[in-house]
């Protein structure tokens, strides 16, 4: 008996571009990056108002390939800024577009994506989802302590991949990812690791602008009272200090650039400071999976490494060199969103798991910032 084919469009919005796929089941058979104009999409005020635009050059796109969207039997977005969830995939109902059109915490173009999904599918009578948004919020209460009592920690972290990539493993060892112990790392232009207990993941740095290793793009953890003392030197508005810890930390702070293939190449050529600070990267990202590690008491089945970064084989040696104690380091290089978004929404479609009703109800959970 031939298994039934699930057609799903998968939409993942980036801030000039759209991400689009068409997946049979688990399957690719599109997927195209749609290039919006800069000045065209900066022309409009609010970034909620480019979804009329944005779901044109989508099915504008789908049309020019031959591709039948009467045939889809779902659509998915990415998740955007919303309140703090648990993870899994979550049906887009009228509490979700109300939050995502206000930008509950925060403007970002991610937030068209549940928007889109919903606007495409109304119109065919089928099923929206979005699956594990940035800020899926799983941590332990212990774990939101900061130690500054009107600071408390939060989750935001790539919550889609990670996820996606521990259920795959978990698949490849043979074991429900709601049985596994894993330490998840990810590494881009922000690096995330996550201790994920039984399906939950329990504790994560701050991957925005928070706490953690510094990546390419960011400073992660740095010493507060200095700099409290840059903050109020009378040198800096918020906005440089922000742009400073963000977008312009990291490799870039240090380096002038956050293309670790340049930086790599800079230490084959000899450039010491380049390969000190790449090895300070490695030695902060190894430093927070060991803390890791902790939070679960040592018992690990697997720590999975995944992202851009993980293409670098040097770099992925010189983390794995001080962990590979802990437990088996198996590396998935690369983030497959589009991927992720259909195996989300395809569990669903085959019963594997219920879709979750927005918001839901997580006890002890404050709003992101």
């Amino acid at each position: 008996m031939q298994e039934h084919t699930n057609r799903i469009l998968v939409i993942n919005p980036g801030s000039t571009s759209t991400k689009i796929g068409v997946f049979d089941n688990d399957l690719s058979i599109f997927e195209k990056t749609i290039r919006h104009d800069a000045e065209l999409i900066s022309s409009f005020e609010q970034i909620i108002d480019q979804y009329e635009f944005r779901k044109n050059a989508i099915l504008e796109s789908l049309d020019s390939e031959g591709i039948n969207i009467s045939k889809l039997n779902a659509v998915c977005g990415r998740g955007g800024l919303l309140r703090p969830i648990e993870g899994g995939t979550y049906s887009v109902n009228d509490e979700m577009l109300k939050d995502l059109r206000a930008g509950f915490a925060g403007q970002h173009a991610s937030n068209l994506g549940g928007i889109l999904a919903f606007e495409i599918a109304s119109g065919l009578n089928i099923p929206s989802f979005i699956v594990d948004p940035v800020v899926v919020d799983e941590l332990e209460p212990i774990a939101k302590i900061s130690g500054f009592s009107l600071i408390e920690r939060t989750s935001i972290f790539h919550a889609l991949n990670q996820k996606a990539v521990a259920r795959r493993v978990a698949k490849e060892l043979g074991k429900p990812y709601e049985q596994l112990n894993l330490i998840v790392t990810h590494m881009g232009g922000g690096i995330t690791v996550g201790a994920h207990k039984n399906g939950k993941v329990i504790d994560v740095n701050n991957g925005l602008h928070g706490d953690g290793p510094f990546s390419p793009e960011r400073a992660g953890t740095v010493p507060a009272g200095d700099l409290i003392s840059l903050c109020y030197s009378g040198s800096y508005y918020r906005e440089e200090v922000m742009k400073m810890l963000v977008g312009q930390g990291g490799l870039v702070g240090y380096l002038g650039t956050n293309d670790a293939v340049k930086v790599e190449e800079m230490i084959k050529n000899g450039d010491e400071k380049a390969k000190l600070v790449y090895d300070a990267m490695a030695y902060q990202v190894a430093k927070e999976i060991g803390s890791a590690g902790a939070v679960l008491s040592g018992k690990v089945d697997a720590i999975i490494i995944t992202g851009g970064l993980a293409y670098g084989k040097d770099f992925v040696k010189e983390i794995s060199n001080r962990i590979s104690w802990i437990a088996d380091v198996i590396v998935k290089p690369g983030e497959n969103e589009l991927q992720a978004l259909a195996e989300g929404a395809l569990r669903v479609l085959l019963g594997e798991e219920g879709p979750k009703d927005y918001p839901g109800t997580i006890s002890s959970r404050t709003a992101v910032k």
